[in-house]
């Protein structure tokens, strides 16, 4: 009895291992190119893990809007057994307008459309050492709805992450600067 209780768990490690190594391929040749630039992934919604979603209200600061946070399924499983991201996890931050107005209920605030996307990409290889867009074992970019062309593809505006991340995720430094409590998604 044993004997099968220590092989079902060899054979759960292989098959996590070989998730691990898939998503970690696939984010590498659909996400980002040899030069470690990055892209926004496309129809996120539909098929990616919703981590949360939280309000910056005050709309003086940067991060004004009802914030949206996606990940890949296998990596977000991956981040709740493990309190580790997977080489190869996507991490998609929609931020979008506040809308309000009144309703049956009172005055009400929703979501409107998106502005900017923030995407990091985890990278426990170091594998763009040179590249601002690649610090602290993440791969960040940044992208604006003003900046999408008529084939829908988006520039990364990021200036890298000292001058475009840094700033804001410094409070997260701790928590492998991801907001990890904004998150119930991993965390419960």
């Amino acid at each position: 009895m044993r004997f099968l209780i220590t092989l079902l768990l060899a054979l759960g490690t292989a098959c996590s291992f070989a998730d691990a190594k898939a998503l970690k391929k696939a984010t590498y040749s659909q996400f980002v190119d040899k030069a470690g630039n990055i892209t926004l992934p496309r129809n996120y919604r539909a098929s990616w893990t919703h981590l949360g979603s939280w309000l910056v209200a005050d709309p003086k600061s940067p991060g004004h809007g009802f914030h949206d946070v996606y990940m890949q399924p296998l990596a977000a499983e991956h981040y709740r057994k493990t309190k580790q991201f997977l080489d190869g996890a996507v991490i998609i931050k929609e931020v979008r307008k506040v809308k309000e107005g009144a309703q049956t209920t009172g005055l009400a605030q929703w979501a409107g459309e998106t502005n900017i996307w923030f995407v990091m990409v985890r990278d426990t290889q170091g594998r763009f050492k040179g590249n601002a867009d690649w610090a602290e074992r993440w791969g960040w970019a940044l992208f604006e709805s003003k900046s999408m062309t008529s084939a829908g593809m988006m520039t990364d505006v990021s200036g890298g992450f000292e001058t475009t991340c840094k700033g804001c995720h410094l409070p997260a430094q701790d928590t492998d600067w991801v907001f990890i409590d904004g998150y119930p998604t991993l965390t419960e």
